[in-house]
């Protein structure tokens, strides 16, 4: 058998799911793929030629220890077992995938959501588990069983696909949308990211802003407050902690006014959508501050292109930008890669899919 899933772009709401508010994701006409099949030993065994690993993990039927953490493929089986699946008959497959790697585009939780959807099927008692509920049981193999700092965004847009808007506070909320979106070009910077740094000044950083303003101001809320009650917390903040709570207030308000335009039954205004998304780029390098110079250069160059707008995808520090470019992609992709970075031309597209 064969399974898919793509990698996934955060339209909006980049470094929001995690303090409790909502984003709007995309998945991505790049995706991995998992050809897998049962076998009399009982182990599970990958190949991945891609990156020149492999992966040999013996099982007894009992819970398997992590020799290391992030180790996502014994932490599916776990979950698995937990949910009550059991493998009598050992597994083993090859992984391919044309999704950039440690860029910000959701390749691990791609391949997880793959995985999962393999280990489902080639069970002892074969199951094919709605999307969604491949998503909860990623989440819960990569977040919750190593105490990861992450949301929930990666999980769901790339098991359920297309574009969808999530809430996942006070419960999980999710609309799947479908504006008639036209090209994106996503543009790798090949600069490594600093996902940890970076998630210990934004994450934590707004967390501890929002505890602090709580003491003062109980009914203050990242949720209902409105930009202009921020004001008065600018002399009791430094002016960083004041620039990223501002910050994350607009943008909450700028995914709110995305939505609007997404679900327009009249059509999508593509200019509006693209504008949108530059205003979210300009909050994550100025309040966020998780761009960088290159990264920048190439969204100004794809916009001189013909561009309709764009920002910085993931975690930031590195890695990829994308830019909507409904007209002329490949100018527009050309213009990324001279200023040195890798251009893929991509859609929105369907969510994990068994292909055979």
């Amino acid at each position: 058998m064969k399974v898919s899933t793509p990698g996934r772009i955060c339209l909006f709401g980049e470094h929001q799911d995690y303090l409790g508010l909502p984003v709007i994701a995309a998945a991505i006409s790049r995706r991995i793929q998992i050809e897998a099949t049962t076998t009399t030993q009982p182990s599970f065994r990958l190949n991945l030629p891609d990156i020149g690993q492999s992966v040999d993990i013996p099982f007894d039927g009992t819970q398997l220890p992590y020799p290391e953490t992030r180790d996502y493929f014994r932490s599916a089986v776990n979950v698995l077992l937990r949910e009550g699946f059991t493998f009598s008959k050992g597994i083993e497959g090859e992984v391919h995938g044309n999704i950039p790697i440690n860029s910000g585009t959701s390749s691990s939780s791609a391949l997880l959501v793959t995985w999962l959807n393999v280990l489902t099927q080639l069970s002892d008692s074969p199951q094919q588990l709605p999307q969604e509920k491949l998503a909860e049981l990623a989440y819960i193999a990569e977040v919750l069983e190593f105490g990861e700092p992450g949301g929930m965004m990666d999980h769901y847009s790339t098991a359920v696909g297309h574009v969808i808007y999530l809430e996942s506070q006070p419960k999980i909320h999710l609309e799947k949308l479908n504006p008639a979106l036209g090209t994106f070009v996503l543009g790798d910077s090949q600069e490594p990211k600093d996902t940890i740094g970076i998630l210990k000044r934004v994450k934590f950083g707004m967390l501890d802003i929002v505890a602090r303003l709580k003491a003062i101001s109980p009914t203050f809320s990242l949720t209902d407050s409105e930009i202009t009650e921020v004001v008065e917390f600018k002399d009791i903040l430094s002016k960083d902690d004041y620039i990223l709570l501002k910050g994350n207030i607009e943008n909450r308000d700028i995914l709110r006014d995305a939505l609007t335009v997404l679900q327009n039954p009249a059509g999508l205004d593509h200019v509006r959508f693209g504008q949108l998304l530059t205003n979210h780029q300009t909050n994550l390098r100025e309040a966020q501050r998780i761009s960088t110079p290159k990264i920048d250069r190439m969204l100004d160059a794809a916009l001189n292109a013909g561009a309709l707008g764009g920002k910085i995808n993931g975690s930031g520090g590195g890695g990829c930008m994308f830019v909507y470019a409904p007209n002329d992609p490949e100018k527009v992709a050309e213009a990324i890669e001279r200023e040195g970075g890798k251009a893929y031309v991509i859609t929105a597209d369907a969510g994990t899919t068994v292909e055979a």
